[in-house]
């Protein structure tokens, strides 16, 4: 059974794009007694919502929205930056709300708990752990927002309930009311600044999750960009407790990683668990992520054993530093989510000798940023739109092959690694490009690459893909 949200029973209210989240706005509306207006520019979208028993019409004249009550605008849609949608520029001219499908899950379930996670990078497998040990604590759970199912298609949950909701900027700019028992933000790097105006007003919608907490909530801030140790500084003093985060340095009165392990100084109980008991975790920024869960968990009054044992049980996220396969023993890593260069610094800094696949649509700043950990990288394989940028900045410092596609960097991945890797090569795929050259999204892209290797000939096959369409 999914939410139902009764806030607008017997009133107007539109609903602007009509992919995941926005259909499923649509339903939980109408289950609840609204009089759905609703718009999108496919025909077929269209179709679908008037089949459910919405009005259609663009909402975009006085006419069409006279008397609504809020306007539910999908994520994807701008309503500031770069220039406003029409139908943004009409309701905020008329004064309409403007919020999303996470609101209206706020107002639908005020009685449930709600942790809330943001982010550049981090974030998808942040949310993802904090629900895996919830859940093998016996918490009633249920995750969603930017990943997995859109909000109003969870499932409804009273005061025993607990939401993981992992919250993009585009989100948090639509979710005005949204009060975080618990409020994660992991980091702040560039991204999405056409979107937001720039900088400032891309940390401004990231600070947003902190909205509205009171006494008893906590507030949970990985400090290690600067950015984010500033918004830190920023909300110090404020009614929700301050945990910062760090995967680089002690942190008085908070969570961090010192000496490979994880030490509590915001709860008082020391050293907790050393990396090495968490394979499915690589690298300093998923002790960052592995920090921040603790310290949530903790303050939704989990036991330090059933965070521990939760820890130690995840089984890693898709497309997030996966292992897909061991092949002659080799592994061939699916970084695939890591769509800017931020990210890819995280998977470049978790192994040595990698065999790195990389490209796709570029975007902007550069890869500059990946310069301190070339020396980690025997060989880079190059495909898409940005094998020539990439090639020209890596250009005199590696080896470099080009490929076509994804099929061919893999199929020349493994021919190199065993040629040129010695001891302990690893294939890894981190493009550090948006996928959109030639997939529909990362996740594509992340299968394309799992299929790939699965093809693969080899003496010794081990395949942990444990994705759609993909055999041994």
């Amino acid at each position: 059974m999914a939410v139902t949200v009764d806030s607008f029973a017997k009133r107007k209210i539109a609903v602007m794009g009509l992919a995941r989240s926005g259909m499923a706005a649509v339903r939980a509306l109408l289950a609840g007694g609204a009089k759905v207006i609703a718009w999108d520019d496919s025909e077929a979208r269209r179709a679908e919502a008037e089949k459910l028993g919405a009005r259609i019409a663009e909402p975009v004249t006085k006419k069409v929205l006279d008397g609504v009550a809020a306007l539910v605008l999908s994520p994807g849609i701008p309503h500031t930056h770069p220039r406003p949608h029409k139908a943004a520029a009409k309701a905020k001219a008329l004064g309409i709300p403007i919020i999303g499908d996470v609101e209206l899950l706020f107002l639908a379930c005020p009685h449930a708990r709600f942790i809330g996670i943001t982010g550049t990078n981090g974030k998808s497998t942040t949310t993802a752990l904090i629900t895996h040990v919830l859940r093998s604590a016996g918490r009633k759970v249920e995750m969603g927002g930017n990943i997995g199912r859109s909000a109003l298609d969870l499932e409804p949950l009273g005061p025993e309930g607990i939401y993981v909701i992992e919250m993009s900027s585009y989100q948090l700019e639509l979710t005005p009311s949204a009060a975080f028992d618990a409020a994660i933000l992991t980091n702040i790097t560039p991204d999405h600044l056409d979107r937001h105006g720039g900088m400032a007003g891309y940390i401004a919608a990231k600070k947003r999750i902190f909205a509205n907490q009171t006494a008893g909530c906590v507030a949970v801030v990985g400090v290690d960009t600067p950015e984010a140790a500033a918004l830190a500084q920023e909300i110090t003093g404020g009614p929700a407790m301050l945990v910062p985060i760090s995967a680089l340095r002690s942190q008085q009165s908070g969570v961090a990683v010192v000496d490979h392990r994880i030490l509590d100084q915001a709860f008082g109980a020391g050293a907790i668990i050393s990396l090495p008991q968490l394979p499915s975790l690589p690298g300093n920024h998923n002790m960052e992520n592995a920090a921040a869960t603790y310290a949530v968990c903790r303050a939704m009054g989990l036991a330090i054993d059933d965070i521990v044992q939760g820890l130690k049980t995840f089984p890693g996220l898709e497309h997030r530093q996966q292992l897909c396969a061991v092949l002659d023993g080799i592994p061939f890593i699916n970084d695939s989510k890591a769509t800017n260069p931020d990210a890819t610094a995280k998977a470049l800094s978790s192994y040595t000798n990698i065999f790195w696949i990389a490209g796709g649509k570029p975007k902007d700043g550069g890869f500059g940023l990946l310069d301190p950990y070339l020396g980690n990288v025997t060989r880079a394989i190059l495909i898409g739109e940005a094998a020539d940028a990439l090639q020209a900045w890596i250009a005199g410092r590696l080896p470099v092959t080009r490929a076509a596609d994804i099929a061919e960097a893999v199929s020349q991945s493994l021919t190199l690694a065993k040629r040129e890797g010695g001891r302990g090569p690893v294939v890894l795929l981190s493009p550090a490009c948006a996928s959109f050259d030639q997939f529909s999204d990362f996740e594509a892209r992340g299968r394309a690459f799992a299929r790939a290797v699965a093809a693969l000939p080899a003496s010794v096959r081990d395949i942990r893909w444990r994705g759609e369409e993909v055999t041994a």
